[in-house]
């Protein structure tokens, strides 16, 4: 499991050093990315579809991504999942069409969806983008 803390927090300090406003869909019992995205202050909140969760220091909210409350991720520029089951991405990818924002997934394995979208290399891992902001 270690090896997994390093490239959530690689994937932290990817999207810490090129968003502002981040919403982790899907958070669980893994908030590594997260911490390092709130420390440089670019985390809006975290999302999960199990009531109760709670980490120290981050705003976690229960939301189900297969019906979603869009007013929970007004503002932000960016939504992304840690090893999120494949089939979640297709509503996030609805989703972030909905409020204009990227999408970045971070798989298990060889887990991809569709095409695999764009492929963008954060260093300890491969991130796949599923959807771009509109200008």
């Amino acid at each position: 499991m270690r090896h997994y803390k390093r490239i959530e927090r690689g994937v932290g300090g990817y999207i810490a050093g090129r968003y502002r406003c981040a919403v982790e869909v899907g958070i669980g019992n893994n908030p590594d990315a997260a911490r390092v995205i709130a420390a440089a202050g670019g985390l809006l909140l975290c999302t999960d579809i199990r009531p109760g969760i709670r980490h120290d220091g981050l705003t976690v909210v229960t939301d189900d991504i297969f019906e979603p409350d869009a007013r929970l991720y007004a503002g932000a520029d960016l939504l992304y999942a840690v090893r999120p089951g494949v089939e979640m991405v297709p509503p996030l990818i609805a989703l972030a069409a909905r409020i204009n924002c990227d999408l970045l997934v971070y798989h298990l394995g060889c887990e991809i969806y569709g095409d695999g979208g764009d492929v963008v290399d954060c260093g300890p891992a491969l991130l796949h983008r599923y959807h771009r902001r509109r200008s």
